[in-house]
């Protein structure tokens, strides 16, 4: 018998194919992306994926790795079996760009989606064109650039550049975006090409515009004033339209104003435009100038004030582009012997602005008339400011309406000092263009200050609906509205009293505060039923609880009956940046030592009435008790900007 043996079969082993490489993707910052790949080969297939810099990604060891792109990147991913095979996909890069995804769908399934569209531009003949385009997309997309409808060869990245231009560049430019998902197109874009003598200026930009605006009226040892409510308010509206981000606040102590200004140094950065806004009274001081808080005592001193050449000077230490600071406030000299100053730029970066309401040792007025508050020197200045011209040029014209005023003839005239090295105006566009992250945190900072509580329907047991709704007068004054929606079916002769937890008080109620400010009430609501008007919210250390209390009479039993609700509404406005915490560092002394005056009384001056006749102006000068006795020192009589070098600004 012939026996027979068994063969082994022999086993086939495929090399591994990739049939599906990974794709490279163009995505906002933060965006969840998968790349796969797709492979075939014998037995079970494992997977490792590494970037650029030759790491094992954790837990990179499946088909499909998703990730959450932070930055600009190159994958690739390793394919082996269990024979000692293996192979490597493509490399892909995850581009990731940083800038504005506002426009991008909610969504999004990849398609092309356009983030930068190119701008027009007017070129010098023999200069370089540059024209950008950026968009998203997954797979990331192709780009295709056409000139008066033709394509050109080769112009095929989100770049088009030309080295040296001729006439035959100009015209129409637009740019094709797509993947296998879909095509789009820019919109067209004109290119001038253009002689040297015929190349127009550029433009200024601003990365920002921010802006401070104080009002200090109620004050505890000062004569109190009128017009910085109505000044500050029409002036924070008019800076809005100019696409500031504006906080206006009323009413500061010295370490409020200090925290304010803090805050307000923060939010500035290289290329923005920063305007700080001062009403109040004032005086100067061996050329330097002091705000004066509403806690500064009677007489003043510097150290008790806020000094204006410091905030300049952590303005300029923050490169803005454009730094202004405008004072309606007094500049009467304290030290009666102290020389006229010579303010000169803290440092060469020039493109500063000072707006003085008033000259050197004189009086800055408001006037009253036909009701209303203003500041001579603001109120002119509401009527330019808007205007597209060069920031000193605007002040000029105020300059020129004030000193055709009969009112202040001879008493107040405007001075400009500046140190423009460009004509920047306050109307200049902003472009955020590469500063997109510094944008991002200066608007949630700004945001904080400015955000509202949310609108409230309140339901009450007698069936009376009420909404209390919410606006801003200024940055630390809230107003609440109650209005009755809808009626009970057995009430009648509805009202609504509101108060709050913890009781604010209500720092111009008093007889000649109020109307002013009520008449901006007004034009902020439709006939409520009951406001609340909330002041100094930066004192604010607690939640805030508006209690809405509403009375009815029960048409059944004709008793007169109060519900009662309450509504958190938590730190509203500038509450939330808890100025109360600041600590400032103290001022060092300036020169001379200021001796106090006894018997000086303390009770709070009257405010400023207005007299006999159609219009009278009213000095903005915080005026001494009685002449102070001044030592001579050895302190620059001029403002020394050298020793300011040395100073911390309390923060």
């Amino acid at each position: 018998m012939t026996g027979s043996r068994l063969r082994p079969y022999p086993i086939m082993i495929r090399d591994i194919v990739i049939v599906c490489h990974p794709v490279n993707v163009c995505v906002p910052v933060n965006h969840k992306v998968t790349l796969s790949v797709r492979a075939e080969g014998s037995g079970i297939l494992n997977y490792q994926w590494f970037t650029d810099d030759k790491k094992e990604l954790c837990g990179g060891t499946q088909a499909d790795l998703t990730i959450k792109a932070k930055k600009t990147q190159l994958y690739v991913c390793r394919v082996n079996d269990n024979f000692c095979n293996c192979v490597f996909s493509d490399w892909v890069k995850v581009k990731v760009l940083d800038i504005d995804k506002s426009g991008l769908p909610v969504q999004w399934q990849g398609e092309p989606h356009i983030a930068v569209n190119p701008k027009p531009q007017t070129v010098q003949q023999g200069a370089k064109l540059l024209l950008c385009c950026v968009a998203f997309g997954n797979p990331a997309p192709y780009y295709q650039w056409y000139r008066n409808g033709q394509l050109l060869q080769d112009k095929t990245s989100d770049t088009l550049q030309i080295d040296h231009v001729t006439a035959e560049h100009g015209g129409s430019y637009l740019c094709s975006v797509s993947n296998v998902l879909e095509e789009t197109w820019t919109e067209p874009v004109d290119v001038d090409i253009v002689q040297n003598d015929q190349l127009p200026r550029a433009v200024p930009t601003a990365t920002d515009k921010v802006a401070l605006l104080i009002g200090n009226l109620n004050y505890l040892n000062h004569p109190g004033l009128m017009a910085p409510v109505m000044d500050v308010h029409k002036l924070a509206n008019l800076l809005q339209q100019l696409g500031f981000r504006v906080v206006s606040l009323l009413d500061l102590t010295r370490e409020e104003m200090l925290a304010a200004i803090d805050k307000f140094i923060q939010l500035l950065d290289r290329g923005v435009y920063g305007l700080f806004y001062y009403a109040g009274h004032g005086y100067e001081r061996a050329g330097r100038n002091y705000l004066v808080a509403v806690d500064a005592p009677q007489p003043y001193r510097p150290e008790n004030c806020v000094c204006v050449q410091r905030i300049m000077l952590s303005m300029q230490q923050r490169r803005t582009a454009l730094s202004i600071i405008l004072l309606d406030t007094c500049r009467k000299w304290y030290n009666q012997d102290c020389i006229p100053s010579a303010i000169m730029p803290l440092r060469p970066s020039g493109n500063t602005v000072y707006g003085y309401a008033t000259c050197e040792d004189a009086e800055a007025f408001e006037v009253q008339d036909g009701g209303k508050s203003t500041g001579i020197f603001t109120k002119y200045l509401n009527k330019h400011i808007l205007q597209s011209e060069k920031v000193t040029h605007v002040l000029e014209k105020v300059s020129e309406d004030l000193g055709r005023d009969p009112l202040v003839t001879g008493k107040q005239a405007v001075e400009i000092k500046h140190t423009l090295k460009e004509p920047r105006s306050l109307v200049d566009p902003v472009r955020t263009t590469g500063h997109t992250r510094e944008l991002h945190l200066r608007d949630a900072c700004w945001r904080q200050a400015n955000e509202l509580p949310r609108k409230k329907r309140l339901m009450f047991l007698c069936g009376v609906e009420v909404e209390v709704s919410f606006s801003a007068l200024f940055s630390n004054v809230l107003v609440a509205f109650a209005t009755v929606k809808t009626t009970g079916a057995r009430t009648q002769d509805c009202s609504i009293t509101l108060s709050s937890i913890p009781l604010l008080e209500d720092t111009f109620s008093g007889p000649g505060r109020s109307e002013e400010m009520d008449t901006l009430l007004f034009k902020t609501s439709d006939n409520p039923d009951c406001t609340l008007r909330l002041c100094a919210l930066q004192k604010l250390k607690e939640s805030l609880v508006i209690k809405v209390d509403l009375h009815y009479t029960h048409t059944e039993s004709k008793l007169r009956l109060t519900e009662s609700q309450q509504v958190a509404i938590g730190k509203p406005l500038v509450a939330s940046c808890k100025l109360y915490k600041h600590t400032a560092t103290a001022y060092k002394q300036e020169g001379a030592s200021v001796q106090t005056m006894s018997n000086i009384s303390n009770s709070k001056p009257p405010l400023h009435q207005t007299l006999a006749g159609p219009c009278r102006p009213f000095t903005r000068k915080a005026e001494c008790a009685a002449k102070v006795a001044v030592t001579r020192s050895n302190e620059p009589e001029e403002n020394d900007e050298n020793e300011l070098q040395d100073f911390t600004f309390g923060y």
